[in-house]
């Protein structure tokens, strides 16, 4: 076990952070799939990702990426909440550090956030938008980010995640060929089709072999308690969001002192207080904040470092594009650790076209490597293309 500790959201010595930005571009792009994507509350039939470009005064420039999963006219909304919300109140205003901007931010949009009932799509935006200065004073200074936040090393574990329902034991194998070793199933479909699944995926594993379940919040306490003990056969690496997110934390600890599995959670958690009573709860073994749900780099790094000295396992939740997955990686390389990096199974050009480095994975790992930022060249015309069908 990796036992580095994660510095603060402050970039290593000499890094340039101060910037002022001219422009601010979103691109909104769906991608056709021929299998839908399922979990336990709705299904993706196409696969839309809301990448951000931002230029300073001196041209450097940086991506983000907005989450925008659910519902299916969600990208479109989080969009143009950039361009009439966001780009407003950080165009052409000097910043000292991203972190100065993340906080104007949210700052700037609270009531708005509260009057309009917005708290999830607004952090979205600026969450997007703080991932885009990141990899932009990381460019502008010719390091990869995981050298700016600090990191020691450029290599993270990974694992195969959004496993559907159908026939899972057969993209278990693909995956494997593919260079993983660690995995995680979606369940909450029945009791019945759950169990099934499970015992073919696990006879079908090989020695040092990792499995996860992920219920997306699919069972009510009661439930949660009579799929617990069913579950613990399969010895899980962990149980991922058995119960809703709002659920007392009292529920969760009940939980936790039933399973002989850890439970995971954090994706459907914002800000740093809530994420403070999720860690002094010491309900979960598994924290997995969303980078471009909540926070950015600048709002979760300090989190990521409450994790880590909390001894709690940090593995950072990503479902969508290249660039939202790519910040991922590198925020999980510089935390250190023994987490791993959340890596969708699902065919998805819009990952694979921009997921840069992650895209080899040899043994469970991948390696970042030293290219400026976030290591990758966006090229939006390609992926429009794409999803034209051209």
């Amino acid at each position: 076990m990796d036992s580095r500790s994660p510095q603060s959201a402050v970039p290593a010595a000499g890094v340039p952070t101060a910037f002022t930005i001219a422009r601010i571009d979103v691109h909104v792009l769906r991608c056709p799939i021929a299998t839908p994507v399922r979990t336990s509350f709705g299904v993706m039939h196409d696969r839309p990702a809301v990448l951000v470009r931002v230029e300073d005064t001196e041209g450097a420039h940086g991506w983000g990426e907005v989450w925008c999963n659910f519902p299916s006219c969600g990208a479109e909304h989080r969009a143009r909440l950039v361009e009439t919300v966001i780009a407003p109140l950080a165009l052409r205003t000097p910043f000292e550090s991203p972190k100065a901007c993340f906080e104007h931010l949210q700052s700037a949009t609270a009531v708005l956030a509260l009057q309009t009932g917005e708290q999830g799509p607004i952090a979205q935006a600026i969450a997007g938008t703080d991932l885009a200065l990141w990899d932009l004073i990381s460019r502008r200074a010719g390091l990869p980010l995981w050298r700016v936040l600090g990191g020691a090393g450029d290599a993270v574990a990974v694992y195969a995640s959004g496993i559907n329902p159908d026939a899972p034991e057969q993209v278990v194998a693909r995956q494997r060929a593919l260079g993983y070793r660690a995995f995680k199933l979606k369940i909450g479909f029945g009791r019945e089709r759950d169990l099934g699944n499970l015992e073919r995926v696990r006879q079908a594993m090989s020695a040092g072999e990792s499995l996860m379940v992920d219920a997306n919040q699919a069972w009510d306490p009661a439930g949660a308690h009579a799929m617990i003990g069913a579950l613990e056969r399969f010895e899980l690496d962990w149980i991922e969001e058995p119960l809703r997110a709002d659920r007392p934390w009292s529920d969760w600890q009940a939980l936790r002192d039933a399973s002989r599995t850890p439970l995971a959670a954090g994706e459907n958690v914002a800000g740093e207080a809530a994420f403070e009573a999720l860690i002094a709860a010491r309900a979960l073994g598994v924290v997995q904040p969303d980078i471009a749900k909540w926070g950015g780099i600048s709002g979760t790094w300090p989190v990521v470092r409450r994790v880590r000295e909390a001894g709690l396992r940090y593995c950072p939740h990503f479902l969508g594009a290249g660039v939202g997955l790519l910040h991922s990686a590198h925020l999980l390389a510089a935390a250190g650790g023994d987490g791993m990096l959340e890596i969708d199974a699902n065919p998805n050009p819009l990952r694979s076209l921009t997921c840069g480095a992650v895209g080899a994975i040899e043994q469970g790992r991948a390696r970042l490597g030293d290219a400026p930022g976030i290591g990758v060249a966006v090229d939006i015309e390609a992926l429009r293309a794409v999803c034209a069908g051209r």
